[in-house]
């Protein structure tokens, strides 16, 4: 199939569509899509069925009734049949779905399919019945089910543990954000620099260009805090109410307050289950259940700590949300009066600066690190690249690495590749250097890792001083980042 041209990127996502839909293959199958609201995936699924003239179905909240009355009249328009379709149990129209691939590979699509399994928790019992490897009508049918859904917690049960559905799916594709490469690209900024602020608010979710900010871009450095202003702080705008609203779609996230004071304490830089609970003013253990929430609806992701053990740490997933908790929700009040926008973020840029930008900034670099980066570069693939803390006994002090890549084991200890710091607005010197090195002899000394090929990375937004080029330029081991490398 070939893709529409007005879908940026998502060439793996539709690849994959693509096989699955056009598999020729006697027999229905089922596929799974998933992913956080507002990443186009009703666009991706709909532009499928145009291409392959199958058949599209977006459910809604409403009663049981409703929604078989609603897919009666959708098959209906669908099919033409001699007589209107009035199904009275989805049994009818799961075998009805079967049916329009009597003839050949057709792709039908039931989008926001947590909606009809509220409404009617049989339902997914119902479609594994009806896809029996033995019933006749999925034998002789070869209808490409697929099921779609944006609430993450529900559609990941779906497949797993004693699910009904479990070992039935042919498809299980998630459908993500666009990484901070591709989003640069999606807005069109050219400045590395400025691709980062921007990607620090609004992440790359593809809606908030195309539909919230109504293709709003910044126009250069200058122009951001202005577009900040006009934007994401202006009442007037989607993109204002957003993150309320995300977490108001969650279907599992009922106690919202204490959900919203979660998130606020990672977004206050307590990443730490006993720093959340200690922010909270509540036992760790009263937090589990709505950290784990949070982990399952994709709001909250887990960073295990590379240098400790049992030892984790957690950020926002969604930046949107990250800036809303530590620039907007704190003076909500002020901000919902018209023509406050400007008084408000002149006030928050250094907090923006320190708790959103450089923690961010961090995050893409491990994110480069793992995805983008030349092997070459850490003399070896990563198996893993994330962050932590290491202890220094003698001077009882705690060091943090922003940056620690870990290679894989093939024998005995496992070695790590680089350990790096990454450094937004700060000039990178000799003085970071040497306390690379110094944790490098520290991580070796606790005998974990391989430290035999440690290399040490080094990432700046603002550059590099002569005494670090010069280290650089005198050693092997030692790897200057700057923006241009990140998006290059």
């Amino acid at each position: 199939m070939d893709k529409p041209l007005d879908m940026f990127d998502r060439d793996y996502e539709w690849a994959a569509l693509s096989r699955f839909v056009s598999d020729s293959q006697v027999g229905a199958t089922l596929g799974v899509v998933s992913g956080r609201r507002r990443q186009g995936k009703t666009f991706l699924l709909e532009a499928v069925c145009r291409a392959a003239g199958g058949f599209y179905f977006g459910a809604t909240e409403a009663t049981d009734v409703e929604s078989l009355r609603r897919i009666s009249a959708a098959l209906t328009d669908h099919i033409r049949p001699a007589s209107p379709f009035h199904f009275a149990h989805w049994s009818e129209v799961i075998d009805t779905l079967l049916g329009l691939g009597s003839a050949g590979p057709v792709p039908v699509v039931i989008d926001e399919f947590p909606y009809l399994a509220k409404a009617n928790p049989e339902l997914p019992s119902i479609i594994q019945e009806a896809f029996r490897p033995l019933r006749e009508q999925r034998a002789t049918s070869r209808t490409r089910l697929l099921l779609c859904g944006s609430a993450l917690s529900f559609m990941s049960r779906l497949l797993s543990g004693s699910a009904p559905l479990r070992g039935r799916a042919g498809l299980e594709l998630l459908v993500r954000p666009l990484d901070f490469r591709l989003a640069a690209e999606f807005w069109g900024i050219a400045d590395p620099q400025l691709a980062v602020q921007v990607n620090a608010i609004v992440g790359g979710t593809p809606a908030y260009r195309r539909e919230f900010a109504r293709g709003d871009v910044p126009a250069d450095a200058a122009d951001f805090d202005s577009w900040v202003e006009r934007t994401v702080l202006n009442p007037e705008t989607p993109l204002f109410r957003e993150p309320r609203y995300l977490l108001a779609e969650e279907p599992d996230l009922r106690d919202t307050a204490l959900y919203l004071s979660v998130l606020a304490a990672v977004a206050d830089g307590n990443a730490t289950r006993g720093g959340i609970a200690g922010y909270l003013e509540r036992k760790a253990t009263d937090l589990a259940h709505p950290i784990t929430v949070l982990e399952d609806v994709g709001l909250l992701h887990r960073d295990a700590d590379v240098f400790r053990q049992n030892r984790s740490a957690y950020r926002i997933a969604e930046p949107l949300i990250g800036f809303y908790h530590a620039i907007m929700r704190p003076v909500w009040d002020q901000l919902e009066r018209p023509g406050s926008a400007h008084r408000v973020w002149q006030a928050s840029r250094r907090r923006f600066a320190s708790n959103v930008l450089g923690p961010h900034f961090e995050q893409i670099c491990r994110e480069w690190s793992l995805h983008h980066a030349d092997p070459d570069i850490f003399g070896g693939l990563p198996a893993r690249v994330g962050h932590g803390v290491v202890h220094d006994t003698t001077a009882r002090v705690a060091h943090e690495i922003d940056v620690a890549v870990v290679g894989l084991a093939d024998a005995g200890k496992p070695p790590l590749l680089a350990i790096g710091e990454a450094k937004w607005n700060d000039t990178i010197g000799r003085a970071h250097i040497d306390r690379l090195r110094h944790l490098r002899s520290l991580i070796a000394r606790a005998g974990r890792y391989d430290t035999s090929g440690t290399r040490l990375i080094l990432f700046s937004s603002a550059g590099f001083n002569d005494n670090a080029r010069n280290a650089a330029a005198s050693s092997s081991d030692i790897t200057l980042i700057g923006l241009s490398d990140l998006y290059g």
